[in-house]
């Protein structure tokens, strides 16, 4: 039994040329193995493309609509036609030998196709130092390049076609001969009417102006995930721009801007905060709780005699990691600084207490000991005092 190829391609039986090509290359934006990999896709993709290839052909198609099959032994097509796009390369290379953009016969680079891979758009969005933390859903609303519904991205109104270009009788290019003391030179440059098409859109889509493309505002959802940081993008495949002709869509990248936080600074995935705590507290000891990023409560031991830039660090308290693969793996810390904070004003009574604590200790003329930092290493041309008197 003969296959039928029209509905192989979803097509009527008395399609034109321009809507067996559309047809075609819509399907092919879909089942091709570099955007659709499942194995059921790509057969199918040979079935349109074989399809395609005989209702393209006004000779093979004589013998379908006559009901033979010219790929079958003996159907007229002098045997099977093997891979129907063996040798090509990517989806660009099977738009160009389909739709013109490959080389033409005799050797000349050929009319180029209108169909044209879109470019990808960049959107930036702000988020708090919360949202980065914990992942979020997002509703953005973008203004590209859409396909035009109107036309599919032809360009053509609908029921007309393109016609061949007569200046340069479809082969995209015009050859011009010059004298000069070598002799004649022959010259090709792109047509100048259908600017290297090789055909002319006479009765252009009223709605994207034979363009295949118009613009047009949406919303769409955008999936950040945990751990993301300033500067990250997420890749949001095919919601870009559409190329022209109606071609496929680049690539949506959003851009994270993380606003500052008024308590938390970040570093990777470890978070850093620094909490006042007043002298007497320092010296005696207390109990700290502190409000977590996520909203929780951790408390915090103060030992007697806690000295100013002490460090308290919190394990897993701090951001999920992101590896590249967007999984997260473990969460940073959470640094706490302590400063203590030494009081400028003090009544009457308050100065006599310190005074009394400094005859008690042996600190009424204390001996300022010099250190270069805390850990014995230099800090630059100043060093910093540390310690005051004995303790």
């Amino acid at each position: 039994m003969a296959r039928d190829y029209y509905a192989t391609l979803g097509v009527a039986r008395e399609a034109t040329p321009e809507q067996i090509k559309r047809a075609y290359r819509k399907l092919a934006r879909e089942l091709h193995p570099d955007v659709n990999p499942d194995e059921a896709a790509q057969e199918r993709f040979r079935e349109v493309t074989t399809a395609y290839e005989v209702l393209s052909d006004p000779k093979k198609r004589q013998v379908v609509d006559l009901g033979g099959d010219p790929l079958s032994n003996g159907g007229g097509a002098g045997g099977g036609m093997g891979d129907p796009f063996a040798g090509f390369g990517g989806l660009g290379d099977i738009m160009d030998a389909f739709f013109g953009g490959g080389a033409a016969g005799g050797g000349g680079r050929g009319p180029r196709s209108r169909v044209q891979p879109g470019s990808d758009a960049l959107l930036r969005l702000e988020l708090t130092l919360e949202d980065c933390a914990s992942g979020v859903n997002r509703d953005i609303t973008v203004d590209t390049a859409v396909l035009c519904d109107s036309c599919d991205g032809g360009g053509s109104r609908v029921g007309s076609a393109p016609s061949t270009c007569d200046t340069c009788g479809g082969r995209g290019e015009v050859q011009s001969v010059q004298r000069s003391f070598l002799g004649q030179v022959m010259t090709s440059r792109p047509c100048p009417v259908c600017r290297g098409f090789g055909e002319v859109i006479t009765d252009p889509c009223q709605q994207c102006g034979g363009d295949g493309r118009v613009r047009a505002r949406r919303t769409i959802t955008v999936k950040i995930p945990a751990g993301v940081g300033d500067g990250m993008r997420v890749r949001l495949a095919g919601e870009g721009e559409v190329g022209p002709g109606g071609g496929p869509a680049g690539d949506l990248f959003v851009e994270v801007e993380e606003l500052p936080h008024e308590r938390f600074t970040r570093d990777g995935a470890d978070l850093h905060c620094t909490v006042e705590l007043p002298m007497t507290a320092a010296a005696l000891g207390t109990v700290l709780v502190l409000e977590t990023l996520d909203g929780g409560q951790e408390e915090l031991t103060v030992e007697p005699g806690t000295q100013p830039g002490t460090e308290h660090v919190l394990t897993g308290r701090g951001l999920p990691k992101l590896r590249s693969n967007g999984k997260v793996s473990g969460h940073g810390d959470l640094h706490v600084h302590l400063d203590v904070v030494v009081p400028t004003r003090l009544d009457d009574s308050q100065s006599d207490l310190l005074r009394q604590l400094a005859v008690l200790r042996g600190e009424e003329q204390p001996e300022p000991t010099v250190t270069a930092n805390g850990n014995g290493n230099r800090h630059g041309l100043f060093s910093r005092f540390r310690s005051f008197g004995h303790r």
